[in-house]
């Protein structure tokens, strides 16, 4: 057991005062400077009941004025304020409040969903040095946790946890990552509608896409666009269906997900279901990728080419972070001589290439579960482009960063344009755990090749072969006021 002194000492390592974070507080400043002060934020309704204990657990070990439940404050609010009084302190010669703004790191509890909806919040503040965020893994799938080594399974919730988790914040490492803008604009069809729907309502619950303001730019007449941004993956197909129906279940009986192992077997079953892992042996294969789309790639800019697509692939992903799906690698660990041949380059976290990956049916997608299984390596970009036109269906599926929507196609001759590009980076805090690499580690490029010459990669064969802005121009990542985030992974 800690003592109290000892106690004291390592919350004051964190501490932030409260005429920092309340407004016309008192200026009451500890004795010495924090050297990890933190903001914590909380979805309280993420994880069953571990996502309100966790809150509790924080709120009694740090100020209660720095730890924040998403479920009654908005981050934006939170962070806008925040700065706005560090700012105003700075300029009267405030020493302490410009070291808090300097060593400022955010820790988020909950699941990929809410980490995202954290990062679009920072980046829409602009700040010439956004603070690094470090993701608790409270959802289900937890990608953005594993990817930099904190874990996905849900943590412990007592004091002994909080503070071993606050120890390893102070400890991490900086590392920027790719942001990845994504706008999508469809002609207004002649009856019906083409707006994204998410599963039992529309689209405002998916933490990316917002319709934007009529008077923006990127509005045209007759069209409707939306844009967002994401940062570990956007994909197509079957595993966005198996998402969609997953989503659509836990929003109608709530009760039922609540432990995450629980929520892992329910995921595989409506993966059976719905066709993603053992439907092409019962029935036949789901529309694929090459029947409903014309995909573009820019590798080089300002220069689009087409991208081949083989038929047989069902599930396209883009994918920035090397977890999918509860931590698995579709790019995997390429053999080296034969991944340069071809003109790849390392699946860096920071390079502004975003990777994608198409997979073909059950048993591609259960290669990943071998040691060096990965999809089909289709391409490295930093732009892509999605051209859905009238044809073999009515609709698809799409999914960013864990949230998914159902997309109606065309049934007239207009065409829906998704089309996704790099923009800008965001700091994480990376454990000495951290799977995803940077092209400014020089340890990096050996750990991204499989040097054994045996490695499989037949999924390489060649048969299986508008102006940006920025994320918070209409309030990209702003929930309304009546939106409940339990919703939200």
């Amino acid at each position: 057991m800690m003592g109290d002194s000892m106690l004291n000492h390592i919350l004051s390592e964190y501490y932030i005062p409260n005429y920092i974070l309340v407004p016309e507080s008192e200026a009451k400043k500890p004795p010495c400077v924090p050297s990890c002060p933190v903001l914590v934020f909380i979805n309280s309704k993420s994880g069953g009941q571990l996502g309100g204990n966790l809150l509790s657990t924080y709120r009694s070990v740090l100020n209660p004025n720095q730890v924040f439940d998403l479920g009654e404050t908005k981050p934006d609010k939170v962070l806008h304020q925040i700065y706005a009084t560090l700012g105003s302190l700075k300029q009267r010669g405030d020493d302490f409040a410009s070291a808090i703004e300097n060593s400022l790191r955010i820790i988020v509890a909950g699941g990929d969903g809410t980490a995202g909806w954290l990062l679009g919040v920072i980046s829409d503040l602009k700040l010439p040095h956004p603070p690094p965020v470090a993701t608790v893994p409270l959802g289900t799938g937890n990608n953005l946790p594993f990817s930099f080594g904190w874990g996905k399974k849900n943590p412990g919730t007592d004091r002994q946890s909080v503070f071993s988790f606050l120890e390893q914040v102070k400890n991490a490492t900086e590392m920027k990552i790719d942001s990845w803008h994504i706008i999508m604009r469809m002609g207004a069809p002649k009856e019906g509608s083409c707006d994204p729907i998410g599963p039992l309502e529309l689209p405002h619950s998916l933490h990316a896409f917002h319709r934007i303001s009529q008077t923006d730019k990127l509005g045209m007449d007759g069209y409707h666009t939306f844009r967002g941004g994401f940062w570990n993956y956007f994909s197509m197909g079957m595993d966005a269906q198996v998402s969609y129906a997953f989503h659509s279940e836990r929003k109608l009986h709530p009760e039922k997900f609540r432990n995450q192992l629980i929520n892992q077997g329910t995921y595989i079953k409506l993966g059976c279901t719905q066709g993603w892992m053992f439907g092409s042996l019962f029935r036949p294969s789901p529309t694929n990728i090459a029947q409903i789309a014309k995909v573009k790639v820019m590798r080089k800019q300002g220069q689009w080419e087409d991208l081949k697509i083989p038929r047989s692939i069902g599930s396209i992903v883009c994918l920035n972070l090397p977890s999918f799906s509860g931590g698995f690698n579709p790019w995997g660990t390429p053999y080296r001589k034969k991944f340069l041949d071809r003109g790849l380059t390392p699946p860096f976290v920071d390079d502004g290439l975003i990777e994608i990956v198409g997979f073909r049916n059950v048993l591609h997608g259960l290669v990943l579960l071998a040691p060096n299984g990965h999809g089909t390596r289709l391409a490295q970009a930093n732009a892509v482009r999605f051209e859905f036109k009238k044809g073999a269906a009515n609709h698809t599926f799409m999914r960013i960063d864990g949230e998914p929507w159902k997309q109606p196609l065309p049934a007239d001759d207009e065409t829906v344009v998704v089309e996704i590009s790099h923009f800008g980076q965001v700091s994480m805090l990376a454990t000495p755990l951290c799977r995803s690499r940077s092209m400014h580690d020089p340890s990096s490029p050996t750990a991204c090749y499989n040097e054994d010459n045996n490695s499989s990669d037949e999924g390489d064969s060649p048969d299986d072969l508008e102006e940006k802005r920025k994320f918070g121009a209409a309030d990209s990542f702003k929930f309304p006021d009546e939106f409940d985030i339990s919703y939200l992974s």
